[in-house]
């Protein structure tokens, strides 16, 4: 199982944050489709809070999907692939509606910015290149 790596903001709800951590974990299948999810007690000691913020979150997943709970067994991530598609969607449309609005209020034209994209989207390839 993938670690989770997320540093928590404490400028915003920490079982939101969690909620966005793991539909990343699980859109990116670092979770993979038919895989355990670990206990909540594990994972509130992985990422340093508290249990109920930890149940909290994976009952919002659980609600939409993402976990399938199983009462002896556990919560396992769901086999739907259209649904974690359309997350991974939802969670980079999010990251670009955040970066258009930065590049707006800046006065970056679209055009630039969509520059900006290629040159960083290059630099973050050959430094992952590099890594391996």
């Amino acid at each position: 199982m993938a670690p989770i790596a997320t540093q928590l903001d404490p400028n915003r709800p920490i079982g939101d944050q969690l909620v966005e951590e793991f539909s990343r974990l699980i859109a990116t299948r670092e979770w993979k489709p038919g895989q355990r999810v670990p206990s909540v007690r594990a994972l509130a000691v992985e990422v340093g809070v508290n249990p109920a913020t930890v149940q909290k979150a994976l009952v919002a997943l659980d609600e939409r999907g993402l976990l399938i709970a199983e009462s002896t067994a556990g919560r396992f991530v769901t086999q739907d692939s259209v649904l974690i598609s359309h997350t991974l969607a939802e969670l980079a449309g999010a990251h670009v509606r955040e970066f258009a609005a930065r590049m707006q209020a800046l006065g970056v034209s679209q055009e630039r910015a969509i520059e900006l994209i290629h040159q960083e989207w290059k630099l973050t390839s050959q430094e992952r290149e590099n890594h391996e």
